[in-house]
């Protein structure tokens, strides 16, 4: 549970940096901090279930 929890976490921060240093209004910032946030959290959530089937 606590990797989640790092995975949020620094999808937020890096979300928010992102949306500060990207160009646009204020609104297309938020829209684009939103969407690289689901983005790091979506695809992060897919490889960690496809990596888990995997035998290591």
């Amino acid at each position: 549970m606590i990797h989640f929890i790092y995975l949020i976490g620094f999808a937020f921060f890096v979300s928010v940096a992102f949306a500060i240093f990207s160009n646009g209004t204020t609104r297309e910032r938020v829209f684009y901090g939103v969407k690289t946030f689901l983005q790091f959290t979506v695809i992060s959530l897919v490889l960690a279930w496809i990596l888990y089937f995997i035998p290591w």
